[in-house]
């Protein structure tokens, strides 16, 4: 007779994290809600414009993540190369007039008429699959110089290229190679690497941009953005304007907050009240408490990725979920450090809370890997 007293052991996905996005999300589209009403009415008439669409898309989102929840992440290994071929092909789209829309003099979104998006928000992840297969492929030989950091960054190249001088998107750039970076050093490439040949190569890159943009003036706002970071008030209704308004808003909140929708700075004070400077504004309502509320969900959300990696029964999912935990986490942690004026300006959305529909709905997709990643990992 066979013996029941066996313990069972059950697959379920992380629900604490799947509860921490959930409530992520609601918090950010209240916080569109509040922070975009004054320019959609001034705009549309309507102050529901934006909240409407990041509402819809969050809920396809949503229905988006809980289906690829239930996808055996390990066949998207068999698919990396692709992924990585159509990361370069549709960021390379942009340049194609019928198909690339500018938008703030950078040519970054395509526009299909029916939806606009960035490409580089569905690369960030394609690259990360393709990195996880990889580096997996060559685990046995990661400590060597070879391929363990030539041949990884290599592929990095023609991405950063394309997002750099056609799409003059320098901050996702650097968002992608810290995220890699980082997969590298979790599946056992050599910090000695980093240190000294990606030291050299940091270097080199940075000082051939600023002489790009001293010579030829492309780029040059970056380097109005770290004189802006340095002292805000030397130009304070240009481009100190910006980061201003956002310390206005952070200091008004106080402990509590003025309360939910009483924010005065984004009454078309606060440019981009709803994108990359939401966070200020949920600062002047909410206050600090509201804050660490939020700063303690990315942390929870940062843990259980971890976990999951930590857990998950192979590198390709541990490698898979160090990536998209470092994108959410880092996301979160610059987009802070630019509206709290602890770095410089980077164009960086607050993961789950900058509007932003398809960005949103790409990222729960993540997010459903991350989940299924968890499946697998058995529970006594």
């Amino acid at each position: 007779m066979q013996n029941n007293s066996k313990k069972r052991i059950e697959f379920n996905f992380d629900f604490i994290l799947f509860i921490t996005v959930l409530i992520l999300l609601s918090i950010g589209i209240v916080m569109v809600l509040s922070a975009s009403s004054p320019q959609a009415l001034s705009e549309s008439g309507n102050s529901y414009t934006y909240v409407t669409k990041q509402a819809i898309l969050g809920l396809i989102g949503i229905g988006l993540m809980l289906f690829i929840s239930t996808v055996d992440y390990r066949k998207y290994m068999k698919f990396a190369v692709l992924g990585y071929i159509f990361s370069i092909i549709i960021s390379l789209a942009v340049a194609i007039p019928t198909l690339g829309a500018e938008t703030k003099g950078a040519t970054r979104w395509l526009d299909l008429g029916f939806i606009s998006f960035q490409p580089s928000e569905i690369a960030k992840i394609l690259l990360i699959i393709f990195y996880a297969a990889l580096l997996t492929k060559y685990k046995d030989k990661i400590k060597t110089l070879k391929y363990g950091f030539i041949i990884p960054f290599g592929f990095i190249i023609p991405v950063a290229l394309i997002l750099v001088l056609l799409q003059d998107h320098l901050s996702v750039t650097l968002l992608i190679i810290m995220v890699i970076s980082i997969m590298m050093l979790m599946a056992g490439t050599r910090f000695l690497h980093f240190f000294s040949i990606g030291s050299i190569a940091a270097i080199f890159g940075a000082g051939g941009m600023y002489a790009i943009a001293k010579i030829t003036g492309k780029g040059a706002y970056r380097i109005d953005r770290l004189t802006t970071f340095l002292n805000p008030w030397s130009d304070p209704t240009e481009s100190g304007w910006q980061i201003i308004q956002s310390l206005y808003a952070i200091g008004s909140g106080g402990l509590f907050g003025v309360g939910l929708g009483e924010s005065k700075q984004k009454f078309l004070y606060l440019p981009e009240p709803h994108n990359d400077f939401i966070f200020s504004i949920l600062a002047e309502e909410l206050g600090f408490v509201g804050c660490a509320i939020v700063i303690i969900l990315f942390a929870i959300f940062i843990w259980r990725g971890l976990l999951i990696a930590m857990k998950a029964p192979d590198m390709f999912g541990s490698l898979l979920a160090v990536g998209i935990t470092s994108l959410v986490g880092l996301q979160a942690i610059m987009n802070i450090a630019v509206v709290t004026s602890s770095m410089p300006n980077t164009g960086i959305p607050l993961p789950f809370f900058s509007y932003g529909g398809t960005a949103l709905v790409i990222l729960l997709c993540a997010v459903g890997i991350l989940l299924n990643i968890s499946k697998s990992i058995k529970k006594a």
